[in-house]
């Protein structure tokens, strides 16, 4: 793992677990041409591990596949079958960091994501919003970042044929992040 990780006035070496009451991963996709579909995925977790080096600091996600909401139950349930998700073999995806830039508070990060058995690397990329210690003494840090995926690659290949020409979804989907760590005691 190559980061480069610059001293950022507020660096803290520990354990990081995700606050998921403040905290979204969601996606969306071009749909029919005209609009994006939405949804959001409702149990994951994050652990982030920074060490005395900065440049030694790691992430790794899992998310329950299974826990996806587009707020429509029944493409809910489309999207855990075996034309997208393929949740009863595959129910996480998950995501390895192998480097992290940390500039100011600009923030690249680098990794493997897996989705559906199919490993790919990944660039996500956005914005460090700091560290802060709440009024209950607890250290908590922010970023948010996104990256674009071609679902194709991952195997995600369902489509139909539209009457006016074209297809139902869009190959790229974004995938956006909006994460808050507790630093572990």
């Amino acid at each position: 793992m190559t980061n480069t990780i610059e001293t950022h006035p507020d660096y803290r070496t520990g354990t990081w677990k995700l606050d998921p009451t403040h905290s979204e991963l969601s996606f969306s996709v071009k749909h029919l041409k005209i609009s994006k579909v939405k949804g959001t995925f409702e149990t994951w977790d994050v652990t982030v591990v920074t060490g005395e080096n900065p440049n030694d600091t790691t992430i790794e996600a899992t998310v329950d596949v299974a826990s996806v909401n587009t707020k429509q139950a029944d493409r809910d349930n489309h999207l855990r079958t075996s034309d997208f998700f393929l949740v009863e073999a595959h129910p996480n995806m998950t995501f390895k960091s192998t480097s992290i830039a940390l500039k100011g508070d600009d923030l690249t990060i680098e990794g493997d994501l897996t989705l559906r058995g199919v490993t790919l690397p990944v660039t996500l990329k956005g914005e460090f919003g700091g560290v802060i210690t709440d009024d209950y003494g607890r250290t908590k840090a922010g970023a948010a970042v996104s990256t674009v995926i071609n679902r194709q690659e991952f195997g995600v290949s369902w489509n139909a044929a539209l009457e006016a020409g074209g297809f139902t979804l869009g190959d790229d989907v974004t995938i956006t992040i909006d994460l808050q760590v507790d630093l572990q005691p």
